[in-house]
């Protein structure tokens, strides 16, 4: 029983804040690791009404502005996410293996990855495609790589995700003719494309052209969409690849929500109507380890959206301002030490991406820091996504977390965040502007830094890494098949051979004509050109020669 002098040496009411804070201040800490967040950001010991007493009008409910529950009004009560796997690898024909074999155990949409020569808009058989081809995606050279690749797939019934970006439109006019061959009317086409070229000047670096032509590339890919494919996301504006390149999570916040205000203000500018090609655009995100930042991170990006879309922008309809996010575990956090413990991190990450509203999730492969994942691997990571689906709970309740003292500060500190670098990017003359002055490589830089000397100085652990090592034995790993290469150079080899020489060279004159001009779309010519197999490789290097391509000032 407390005493009055118990009482006294407390110095305040019992029950209150002071009081425990008097407490808690008597007990001293740990000292061995940091208690901030994986960006830095300081956390309290405690958080209670006074540090986040929950704002009604900026909570809201989900399905209403400003969305920060979630951007339907039932969420998971009414449809679970949907469960995509990055597959691809090889040529087309392993990774169409690899698709039927997601979609036998449960997977309900493709999502696809590209070799280095494909995404750098090389075929397979040019020099710099060496020791490269099918080792991180799978190689796509023409219409007839696409024709196989969805072979037995009806596209008419399936979502198809495809991370690729400075040739988008090509990769676009190929899945949209093998549509055409199925029967399948692109209006109904469903699915998204990456095509965020910002952030490959910002992070990820597989760009080909300078970010003027880039952004008038993408520019058309929306118009086109907006008129003829109306199911389809033209973007899927990325801060995955950001924050996998060491950003904070405000950093992965502002840069990607800065991107998508870019690509807004180009449509805007080519004459569009906001509500005409706004609520096609998607984005996606990373699931780090930070469980409460990230769960933060999303909901704050969802309220940043429909503000500045309805105040700045002028969107009326609702859909425009709904912002509708693929995620994917991090990458980053996988550890080749002790594999096995990236089960744990990945199934955290993913519980994150859930508790925060995701509408698509890919969960890595426990195997991914060695080498692409095995089938096995693949369908563990899967299960991690139905477990949680189907056993956990989570799924009850919409945005269970949702007025935690905590968790709401978090989301206004991270929006705080955002908007200061919005500001700070404005002053330095936008997006394009600011990649040319290197802003974003130096702020992504400095912080990767940062959390790089905590690791190394053990204030940052990572199990496995710099504490709780051990001796790893043995994994099975994926091994590509060398012979693979030269099956994949002969293919396209075969298809120059077949083809109609005449109409190729008509094509790519008629591409070369309009790249030079600034009132035309390209992408009724980019679908002509891929009906008679013409390749990325010569599609690309068209557009290098009108373009040129672009190299960046490096940053130290």
């Amino acid at each position: 029983m407390a005493t009055t002098e118990d009482r006294d040496a407390v110095g305040s009411a019992p029950g209150s804040m002071d009081a425990w804070r008097k407490r808690y201040e008597a007990v001293p800490e740990r000292k061995d690791e940091l208690t901030s967040t994986i960006s830095g950001i300081d956390v309290e010991p405690l958080y209670a009404a006074e540090n986040a007493a929950p704002d009604d009008a900026r909570l809201g409910f989900p399905g209403e502005f400003p969305f920060t529950r979630g951007v339907y009004p039932s969420m998971y009560r009414g449809r679970l996410w949907t469960m995509r796997q990055f597959a691809g690898f090889g040529t087309a024909e392993e990774t169409n293996v690899r698709f039927r074999y997601l979609l036998e155990h449960g997977q309900t949409g493709l999502s696809t990855a590209f070799d280095m020569p494909t995404l750098m808009g090389y075929d397979s058989d040019h020099a710099r495609s060496l020791g490269e081809v099918g080792r991180e995606g799978v190689a796509i050279d023409s219409l007839a790589d696409m024709e196989t690749l969805f072979s037995g797939i009806p596209l008419g019934e399936v979502s198809t995700s495809m991370t690729i970006n400075s040739p988008a439109a090509i990769l676009l006019a190929f899945y949209l003719c093998v549509g055409e061959q199925q029967g399948v009317p692109r209006q109904l086409l469903r699915g998204t494309i990456q095509t965020d070229i910002l952030k490959e000047y910002i992070a990820q670096k597989e760009y080909i052209f300078p970010p003027e032509p880039s952004m008038r590339l993408v520019t058309d890919m929306v118009e086109f969409c907006a008129k003829e494919m109306p199911l389809w996301h033209p973007i899927s504006i990325s801060g995955y690849h950001i924050r996998e390149a060491g950003s904070t999570a405000a950093q992965e916040l502002a840069f990607t929500l800065a991107d998508g205000f870019t690509y807004v203000e180009w449509a805007l500018a080519r004459g569009l109507d906001v509500d005409d090609f706004a609520p096609r655009l998607s984005f996606f995100f990373n699931a780090h380890l930070d469980f409460f930042e990230e769960i933060a991170k999303y909901r704050a990006a969802r309220r940043i959206w429909a503000t500045v879309l309805r105040d700045r922008y002028g969107a009326k309809s609702e859909r425009s301002l709904l912002m509708r996010f693929h995620t994917q575990t991090a990458g980053v956090s996988l550890t080749a030490q002790q594999p096995d413990v990236n089960i744990v991190r990945t199934a955290i990450e993913a519980l994150a991406a859930v508790l925060g509203g995701t509408q698509s999730l890919h969960t890595n492969s426990f195997d991914e820091a060695l080498a692409l994942p095995t089938e096995d691997a693949v369908r563990l990571a899967l299960r991690t996504q139905q477990v949680i689906a189907h056993e956990t709970g989570v799924v009850n309740t919409i945005d269970p977390l949702g007025g935690s003292f905590y968790l709401e500060w978090l989301t206004d500190e991270l929006e705080r965040q955002a908007y200061d670098y919005f500001r700070r990017i404005d002053e330095l003359g936008g997006v394009v502007a600011a990649i040319e002055q290197n802003f974003f490589q130096r702020e992504i830089a400095e912080a990767s830094f940062r959390y790089q000397s905590e690791v190394e100085a053990g204030q940052r652990v990572i199990v496995g890494v710099n504490r709780y090592r051990q001796e790893d034995g043995e994994i099975a790993i994926l091994k590509i098949d060398p012979a693979l290469e030269q099956k994949q150079i002969d293919r396209v080899e075969d298809v120059r051979a077949r083809r109609d020489v005449a109409a190729v060279e008509a094509r790519l004159a008629a591409l070369h004509d309009a790249a030079g001009r600034d009132d035309v779309n390209l992408m009724p010519l980019l679908v002509d050109a891929s009906r008679d197999y013409v390749t990325m490789g010569e599609i690309c290097d068209t557009f290098r020669d009108v373009w040129g391509i672009w190299r960046e000032t490096p940053v130290f």
